[in-house]
């Protein structure tokens, strides 16, 4: 009979649980009807001998119904270092890994507790059921976690000197900016802690205190009666008696935090080879971290100075405009940060204000130009910043007292927290940049020194893009003066000899009339005529003052109108013929209302109207700008008027043309600024807003010759009037200058058609001649009437601009009218033509029958008189759709009037019309 031990060689033992069975195995009777009988477990037999001696036999297994599973456990119980031997050679690490973590879901165990409540059990768990070889992963992978933060890492660190030197317990301790001593996890729920802050790093209190003070690990197996550390563990524990605790050190020797394992009463005591143990995880580890931190802080700055650069070169490529510097600086600003709003504001030192025109609302169309708003330097979150040059931090906006509710109110944004920095250029701060509400938190300190670097690139952009502008309004004004030079001169000696020599008549007949046609007068005795009128506007009030016709010389004033007159272009309506018109009609109105002007607005009012339009190009405003004018790069609203009023400047400032040289420096600043206003006032997108405040006005009687400001008013209102001036001349006049004015309108519709390729305002096509009635019907409706009517209401003397203009509507109601019925005509024939047309096609059987005598509807034609047609171009000039987004008359070609030199200028209209025509 053989041996025990060889009978258990030739026996198969039950499968391991998670092992699988061989098939054949499957198909035997289950392990619990297995015995082993005969057999005789040593429990002093060798290791060697019962490896040597043991092995399966299936054939054996099977033969053995004897073999129980108590018997198979008490073999294994008895012999572990055979279990043992086994496992390793025939069992996966994989699956010994599973077993482990079954048994801790049985048995349970002590999760590693953070202070805020949070669990590491996947960390602990993952470490003590790893086979050594992989344990060191675990910290790798946390170490390359560029989002796993210190207490993250140190958690774990202390969960595996833990493990490595069995102890009962941990506790991990770390340490803030205050170099105060807080608990950022325990490993036991029975430890008590009444505060997560043990205070500050001093001796003679705690063991974590102790040891962050001495930087020095300390084993200890009387906890309790160590002087060093009389209240014992940081946590407060009943049971613990053996402690190590070991500092967790940077690279610069400063205490990171302080890693405490203890072991409870009947326990054998820690050793020093255990607390080597720990030192040395606890030192590899915190190296890990170190390291962790440098190439995350490396990785950081490296981005931090990619998004600099990206920073740099778009900013910097792309300097257009301060709209576009100060778009991308709020872009990037928020990327930057993660924030959710940006605000930037720029510092007036003038007036010591902020101000903005881009603001970032949210939306997809974010950051688009609106209107300027300002704010003083002492209000609010930025202006304190703007003032102090201190960089706020905000996590909570309503408890800061600086910060200003009103906004949120008005829109419905809830602001959270702020980080508001001052940009600074050459040690003067020119902006503050706001953020607002970052996404994933607060604005922490990193967000600030990230932000600071990224302010003085800002600094540079902006005074780089203030530069820019400057330089290339400057290239501007310089090619518009050089052009303008070009063009024009000032008036020669021999021009001036010849006027001069002309005496001025003491009075000239029907000149105040409403009627009257400045066209008629030839256009080398116009300047003799603007001599008379100023001459007596600056005498008007000679009565007031004996030394007020000294305040002129006469010199000057001849200069003065023999260049403003080179200085008007030659365009078939806005030229020198046209100045000196209005100019007249002004001069009128001054003559004759009941006024209360000051002589220094009456003579500002005059040269206004003989400066308004000065060097037109006969284009309108809207033109200028899609063409890319000089002009509209340097002026962005009423284009024209300020280059008007800035060349008539330029002409008092020539040598011999200044003709206020004899007024106070008060009186000169004061009609200079009374010219510009008055100037500007003729552009119409001035004109509505000014009537219907001087409208309101007038209508609750509570106009005043003493306010200032309705005096202003009632000057703009008259400049346009005075503008307007051949809308309420005789109808036979006004129908010639209406021509006149289509012709202009038409010159700038052809180059339009060459540019563009179509008109985009109907009125200056001239291919549409026959819907010119209707929109001067509009124009005088819309325009000219509210305007005559308001200055008949304050000054009642210039009725007649308003008989005259409603006498010409009843006309060109009449054309429009007969225009109308004769498209109706028309539309009528043409459809009975089309009727006729469908009724012989719809005789098929037979052939079209030629007739030499046509039907009647194919000789109707239109009756379009060429006298119908004529008021229809002229009445295009004035077409209220058009004029709404310029000026009432636009600006155009060559001057068809101004060399009208008969004294009749009937004759000689009424022929250059017939010409036209």
């Amino acid at each position: 009979m053989s041996s025990p031990v060889r009978q258990m060689t030739h026996r198969r033992l039950p499968p391991l649980p998670g092992v699988a069975p061989h098939r054949r195995q499957m198909q035997r009777s289950p392990a619990s009807d297995m015995v082993i009988t005969g057999v005789t477990c040593n429990p002093g037999l060798a290791p060697h001998h019962s490896t040597r001696s043991v092995h399966s036999s299936s054939t054996m297994y099977a033969r053995s119904p004897d073999l129980q599973p108590d018997t198979v456990t008490q073999f294994l119980f008895d012999n572990p270092d055979f279990l043992d031997t086994f496992v390793s050679q025939h069992v996966h690490e994989d699956r010994i890994r599973q077993w482990s973590q079954r048994k801790h879901r049985v048995q349970g165990h002590n999760a590693v507790t953070l202070t805020n409540g949070d669990l590491f059990k996947d960390q602990r768990s993952n470490w003590k059921n790893c086979v050594q070889s992989k344990k060191w992963r675990i910290l790798q992978d946390l170490t390359k976690d560029n989002t796993t933060n210190k207490a993250r890492v140190f958690t774990e660190l202390a969960a595996c000197a833990a493990e490595s030197v069995n102890a009962d317990g941990h506790n991990l301790y770390l340490v803030d900016d205050q170099n105060q001593l807080f608990l950022a996890s325990k490993s036991s729920k029975n430890q008590r802690a009444p505060s997560a802050c043990l205070g500050r790093i001093e001796p003679r209190t705690s063991l974590p205190a102790y040891v962050a003070f001495t930087k020095e690990s300390v084993l200890t197996n009387s906890l309790l009666g160590d002087p060093r550390f009389p209240l014992g563990l940081g946590v407060e524990s009943d049971r613990g008696v053996s402690a190590i605790a070991v500092p967790l050190l940077h690279g610069n020797n400063a205490i990171l935090g302080v890693v405490e394992l203890y072991r409870n009463y009947g326990r054998v005591p820690f050793s020093p080879e255990e607390e080597e143990t720990a030192i040395n995880i606890t030192v590899w580890g915190a190296y890990a971290v170190n390291l962790m931190e440098m190439y995350n802080s490396m990785m950081k700055q490296r981005k931090l100075n990619d998004f600099l650069l990206a920073v740099t070169k778009s900013i910097f490529q792309d300097i257009v405009s301060m709209d576009t510097v100060i778009m991308k600086i709020m872009n990037y600003a928020k990327k930057l940060v993660i924030a959710d709003r940006a605000s930037l504001f720029l510092v007036d030192t003038k007036s010591s204000e902020l101000y903005a025109r881009i603001f970032d609302t949210g939306r997809v169309e974010e950051h688009i130009p609106q209107k300027e708003i300002r704010f003083p330097m002492d209000r609010g979150v930025a202006g304190h910043v703007a003032s102090s040059g201190e960089v706020l931090n905000i996590a909570d906006a309503y408890t800061d007292s600086r910060f200003n509710r009103d906004v949120d109110l008005q829109t419905g944004y809830r602001t959270k927290s702020i980080l508001c920095m001052p940009i600074y250029n050459r040690g003067n701060i020119i902006g503050v940049v706001q953020m607002v509400n970052k996404i994933d938190g607060v604005f922490t300190k990193a967000d600030e020194e990230s932000f600071e670097t990224f302010a003085i690139y800002c600094g540079l952009a902006l005074h780089h893009a203030k530069l820019y502008d400057k330089i290339r309004r400057s290239e501007q004004k310089y090619r518009v003066a050089v052009e303008v030079l070009s063009y024009h001169s000032q008036c020669n000696d021999e021009e001036y000899l010849v006027t001069k020599q002309v005496p001025i008549p003491s009075d000239i007949p029907d000149i105040l009339d409403y009627d009257y046609s400045p066209w008629a007068i030839d256009n080398d005795h116009k300047p003799v005529y603007v001599l008379y009128m100023m001459r007596d506007i600056f005498k008007m009030h000679s009565h007031k003052n004996k030394n007020e016709e000294r305040r002129f010389d006469l010199d000057d004033m001849i200069r003065f109108t023999l260049t403003v007159r080179k200085n008007y272009r030659n365009v078939p309506y806005h030229n020198w013929a046209h100045a000196f018109s209005v100019a007249h009609a002004m001069f009128t109105v001054i003559k004759t209302s009941q006024h209360r002007f000051t002589p220094i607005e009456c003579l500002a009012l005059y040269v206004a109207c003989l400066c308004h339009d000065l060097d037109h190009r006969g284009k309108t405003n809207a033109f200028m700008v899609k063409s890319a004018s000089p002009l509209a790069a340097i002026y962005s609203t009423s284009t024209m008027e300020h280059h008007h009023f800035n060349h008539t400047v330029t002409i008092l400032q020539n040598e011999g043309h200044n003709i206020f040289k004899h007024l106070t420096s008060a009186e000169y600043k004061q009609i200079l600024s009374d010219i510009r206003h008055c100037i500007l006032a003729t552009d119409l997108a001035l004109f509505f807003s000014n009537r219907s405040r001087l409208q309101d006005i007038a209508d609750k009687g509570e106009f005043s010759w003493e306010s200032a400001e309705h005096r202003r008013l009632v000057m703009a209102n008259s400049m346009t009037a005075a503008d307007l001036c051949s809308m309420y001349k005789p109808w036979n006049l006004q129908v010639q200058l209406v021509d006149v004015i289509m012709e202009e309108f038409w010159q700038q519709g052809d180059q339009e058609k060459v540019k563009i390729g179509y008109v985009q305002n109907p009125i200056m096509d001239r291919d549409k001649v026959n819907e010119l009635p209707e929109s001067q019907v509009g124009f005088l409706v819309g325009i000219c009437l509210p305007c005559y009517e308001v200055m008949a209401q304050i000054l009642p003397e210039t009725k007649p601009m308003v008989n005259g203009a409603v006498a010409n509507l009843k006309k060109w109601r009449e054309l429009a009218d007969k225009e109308a019925r004769e498209k109706e005509k028309e539309n009528e024939e043409k459809e009975k033509e089309k009727q006729t047309d469908e009724n012989q096609d719809e005789v098929i059987e037979e052939p079209p029958v030629k007739t030499e005598n046509p039907s009647d509807d194919v000789k109707v034609t239109s009756e379009i008189t060429p006298s119908s047609v004529d008021y229809a171009i002229d009445d295009s000039a004035s077409d209220t759709s058009f004029l709404a987004a310029d000026k009432p008359l636009p600006d155009l070609g060559s001057d068809r009037t101004s060399n009208i030199s008969v004294p009749s200028e009937k004759t000689v209209l009424s022929s250059k019309s017939d010409e036209s025509r």
